[in-house]
């Protein structure tokens, strides 16, 4: 009996022991598992920014890839391989009408028409009776002949070729020699002549023609043998001459002209970017070439038309106006690509403005003041409209230095401070957007936010 209860004393000891240990082994599991608890909460915070991050950047991308020159500033040619079918890259930005495709009424045509001074005349006569095979002669004509003109370039001809002989004459009275004086612009012993600089000039800088293919065309047409730097030199030669007219018409341009529409783009000269800045009027056009895109230049006056590019708003006393054509490409992205509404109907409220501007400016009339009004108060719906979209999307997150991200893509370029004209001034055609680029921008996060929000309706 002692043993049995000896055996089951320490039985119960050991349990007492177990189950006073048990607790403190539950505790330190409780921990670790809290643990591995906070570290996948972290892991999933983290994968959760980082999807998040991936999620914009493939939406910026996917922005990026759908721009094209239709819905952006690019030119045709950085279309690439992509380029749309022909028919949609040809389309034009002013949308679709009710109007038959062709001419309209009242338009007048221009055709080919018969003069009454051909340089030649080629008569034809019949060798035979189309009925009985009788053989006929100029002598058998009769009546008015049927007369048909056909308008052809003559046949390329070699170039002609001027010999000037100054001679020497002996005066009688004192014995002296005099030689005669050649005539101007004759200065070599073989040259090219005016005429042919003069085309070599139009096709390589109207035209646009490289100096290689220029003197392909010369060889094969004219055969002319002219080296690249033949025909650089009548360039620059040209150039200087013209040199007081491009000035004066630079300086009529920036101090004179009202309105002056301004560009710039990036080509490369001797392998370096450079930048040929453009400065036009309906009637002049002035171009220059600058190593900084940003050198706008000064003594601008007046009202300056530009695409929104920041250094033109640097440019101080002006009057600053939106390219209408610009801002129609990037309001299609939106419509295409980020499938906002408000952006489609603000289309069509700029193009409907546009084309009553035109038709004012062919009756020679003023806008009428109630259709200006109700164009303000469109546009103004239409930029609330747009602003609280936007405004209602996801906050982007702050970048990697702490800055804050700026939505990337297309400028909100409609805000402004309070004015929005639309001005006629007859005799000078002025389609103002008088507005302040106030640096806020439409969202690439567009196409991210409507990812998200169909995936919640579908849960």
């Amino acid at each position: 009996m002692s043993r049995r209860r000896a055996a089951r004393g320490s039985e119960g000891q050991r349990r007492a022991g177990q189950q006073a240990a048990v607790p403190e082994q539950l505790a330190v599991v409780y921990q670790e598992l809290q643990a591995t608890y906070k570290a996948l909460q972290a892991t999933n915070a983290t994968l959760q920014a980082e999807n998040a991050r991936l999620q914009e950047r493939v939406a910026e991308l996917e922005r990026r890839l759908g721009l094209d020159s239709t819905t952006s500033s690019k030119p045709p040619s950085s279309d690439g391989a992509r380029k749309p079918p022909a028919r949609r890259r040809t389309s034009s930005l002013r949308g679709k009408s009710k109007r038959k495709p062709g001419g309209q009424k009242g338009h007048k045509g221009s055709t080919l028409q018969r003069t009454d001074h051909p340089n030649q005349v080629q008569n034809h006569w019949p060798q035979q009776c189309s009925d009985c095979g009788a053989p006929l002669e100029a002598a058998d004509a009769t009546g008015q002949p049927v007369a048909r003109q056909v308008f052809d370039l003559p046949e390329p001809q070699p170039p002609e070729v001027t010999e000037h002989r100054a001679h020497a004459c002996r005066c009688e009275q004192c014995g002296s020699t005099t030689r005669a004086e050649f005539p101007e612009g004759v200065q070599g012993p073989v040259q090219y002549g005016p005429r042919l600089a003069a085309v070599v000039v139009y096709l390589q800088c109207a035209h646009f023609l490289p100096e290689r293919r220029l003197a392909q065309l010369l060889q094969d047409l004219f055969g002319v043998s002219l080296c690249a730097a033949t025909a650089a030199r009548m360039t620059r030669t040209l150039a200087e001459r013209w040199r007081g007219f491009t000035e004066q018409v630079q300086a009529w341009i920036r101090t004179a002209a009202p309105v002056k529409h301004l560009d710039e783009t990036g080509y490369r000269i001797r392998g370096r970017t450079q930048w040929l800045h453009v400065l036009s009027t309906p009637l002049l056009t002035f171009y220059r070439t600058s190593a900084k895109r940003s050198a706008v230049g000064r003594g601008l006056v007046g009202c300056l038309v530009h695409d929104c590019w920041q250094s033109y708003f640097r440019v101080p006393g002006v009057v600053h106006a939106l390219c209408n054509a610009h801002i129609l490409r990037e309001l299609q992205a939106l419509v295409k690509i980020d499938q906002e509404d408000w952006a489609g109907r603000m289309q069509r409220l700029l193009r409907r403005a546009a084309r009553a501007v035109r038709i004012a400016k062919r009756l020679g009339v003023p806008l009428p003041d109630s259709l200006l009004e109700r164009i303000r108060k469109r546009y103004a719906r239409l930029v609330q409209e747009g602003l609280a979209y936007h405004r209602g999307l996801e906050p982007l997150a702050r970048g990697r230095r702490g800055r804050k991200k700026r939505r990337p893509g297309v400028v909100f370029r409609f805000i402004w401070q309070g004015v929005f004209r639309i001005k006629w001034q007859a005799g000078s055609g002025i389609f103002r957007i008088a507005c302040v680029w106030l640096g806020a921008r439409a969202s690439s996060k567009t196409a991210t936010a409507r990812r998200k929000r169909k995936g919640s309706g579908g849960a």
